[in-house]
Formats: C-alpha cells, sequence, structure tokens
C-alpha cells in the first residue's frame, strides 16, 4: 500500500514543488505525493521548472496549491524549512528538511536545491521501503 505524504513549504513554488517531482518520479511505486504552500503565489518558479526539466522531471503542469487543495489526511508531512510554523495537519509522520530557499540566487543554488531534495526523496522511499517509517 503506498504511503501518502504532503510537502509543505510557504508558496509552493519551489522546494515543494521539486520534492513533489521526486516523489512522483521515483517513489511512484510506494508514494502519493502532494505539495502545498500557506500563502498563495501565482506561478512555480521557473528556474525550479528548468532545473529539474535538466534533470528528465517534467514541472511544467505544476500550479502553485494551498493546504485546502490537498487532502486533509496523509501519512507524512514534509516541511522543507520554511522557519514559519505551518498548520496542523493530521498525519502519523512528521519531519522537517531544513533546506534553503534558492528563489531569487543564481541557477546553480536552484540545481543544488534540487540534487538535495532528490537525495532526501531517495532517502524517504528507503525508510519507507524498510518499514522504518
Amino acid at each position: 500500500m503506498k504511503k501518502s505524504v504532503a510537502f509543505i513549504c510557504v508558496h509552493n513554488s519551489c522546494r515543494s514543488q521539486m520534492a513533489e517531482g521526486w516523489a512522483k518520479q521515483l517513489g511512484k511505486d510506494v508514494l502519493e505525493a502532494y505539495s502545498a504552500g500557506t500563502e498563495n503565489y501565482p506561478q512555480v518558479k521557473p528556474l525550479a521548472v528548468e532545473v529539474m526539466e535538466e534533470a528528465g522531471v517534467d514541472m511544467s503542469s505544476h500550479y502553485p496549491k494551498l493546504l485546502s487543495d490537498i487532502p486533509e489526511k496523509v501519512d507524512m508531512v514534509i516541511t522543507m524549512g520554511c522557519n514559519v510554523d505551518c498548520p496542523y495537519m493530521p498525519c502519523d509522520h512528521r519531519e522537517d528538511w531544513g533546506l534553503d530557499d534558492p528563489s531569487g540566487g543564481p541557477i546553480e543554488g536552484f540545481r543544488e536545491t534540487r540534487d538535495k531534495i532528490k537525495e532526501n526523496v531517495e532517502a524517504l522511499i528507503a525508510r519507507i521501503q524498510r518499514n522504518d517509517i
């Protein structure tokens, strides 16, 4: 049975979108992935879409979503390191990945963040497969 995971950030425009993209590609057999933010934002950051495309993950159809746009109850909630208190979401497991937001910086920062998120998603999938979560 798949585990549902919500990746949460402030604007759902970069890190949480990347995490959803990786989870859907790498964990399609074990994860049902969502992402959302706590505030409205007009679009996913173009550099986030670009660097994910470089890595073979298509996020061209992604758009920022709010918490109210995803299921109310998920198995896991993962925050990206927003340094904000996310509203309570019922879940069985919660963790924070403590990632810096590359927004406003050079494309290299987006690439570094993309690669860190990929490593984190791979580790998450491995923990689920070992029944550690």
